[in-house]
């Protein structure tokens, strides 16, 4: 299922305890982000959705709370980075209910929300073109199609915005934070250009080839320092690089828009 034994067990008691918790209401369960684009390594977390035919009833929705409540108490490193939703299969069947509210539980929290972090339309894409069943259909069976015109469209205000927001959130002056923002800027480039999602490795490889060279220090720093503690300082005067950098995305990003 995935090169990592441990996850392995994580997923496939998930899927045997949310089969249980949701009967008939199950319609399968799948694998996304970067194990979906297949840039996952020891350092990722492991999205999941898990597609239910009619709304949580409120049991339903008691039973998984307690679920993901418990999973990140068990030892070991999976446990701990998995995160997902539970999605409407009526929801997925048009971008009409793009931006829904979905149950949700995020990479390393016990509390779960109500949330349309799983609902965007990069994740929608990955879902529907690279999305693994571990149970259920394939996902082209009920996914609709998200064109690529919508996903650049998306690309254009994610990037506008994209600094304001992502420091509302967390922050540059770790390591983790500016290697981060720097990695899904280069992937939004990438799907301005392309039309399609990538994982943010391959987008920062990519970009080193396809964006003025100007940047490629910046690329090549943040592929070195990922594997770095996540909480260390960035090195001096990556940040503001890092700035810079989304400056230069802004302007590439209206220049390019649809």
């Amino acid at each position: 299922m995935t090169p990592f034994a441990e996850l392995d067990g994580v997923l496939d008691d998930l899927v045997v305890s949310a089969r249980s918790i949701l009967g008939d209401n199950f319609v399968g369960a799948y694998l996304t982000g970067s194990f979906a684009l297949g840039a996952a390594d020891a350092h990722s977390d492991c999205d999941f959705q898990i597609v239910i035919r009619e709304p949580l009833s409120s049991e339903q929705e008691r039973a998984l709370r307690a679920l993901h409540d418990e999973i990140p108490t068990r030892p070991g490193y999976w446990p701990r980075n998995i995160e997902g939703s539970y999605a409407l299969q009526s929801d997925l069947a048009s971008l009409d209910a793009l931006h829904r509210d979905w149950l949700f539980v995020d990479r390393g929290h016990r509390e779960m929300e109500w949330s349309t972090h799983c609902n965007r339309e990069e994740h929608r894409w990955t879902l529907r073109e690279r999305g693994i069943a571990l149970a259920g259909p394939e996902p082209r069976t009920f996914v609709s199609e998200v064109p690529a015109d919508v996903l650049r469209a998306r690309m254009v205000e994610y990037i506008d915005s994209y600094i304001p927001e992502f420091l509302e959130w967390t922050s540059l002056d770790i390591v983790w934070g500016q290697c981060y923002a720097v990695s899904s800027l280069c992937r939004m480039l990438y799907t301005l250009r392309t039309g399609e999602i990538t994982s943010k490795p391959a987008a920062l490889e990519w970009a080193k080839g396809a964006l003025d060279p100007e940047w490629r220090g910046l690329f090549e720093q943040v592929i070195e320092d990922r594997r770095l503690p996540w909480n260390d300082p960035p090195r001096p005067g990556s940040v503001e690089r890092t700035l810079a950098f989304a400056e230069h995305a802004k302007a590439l990003a209206n220049r390019e828009q649809p």
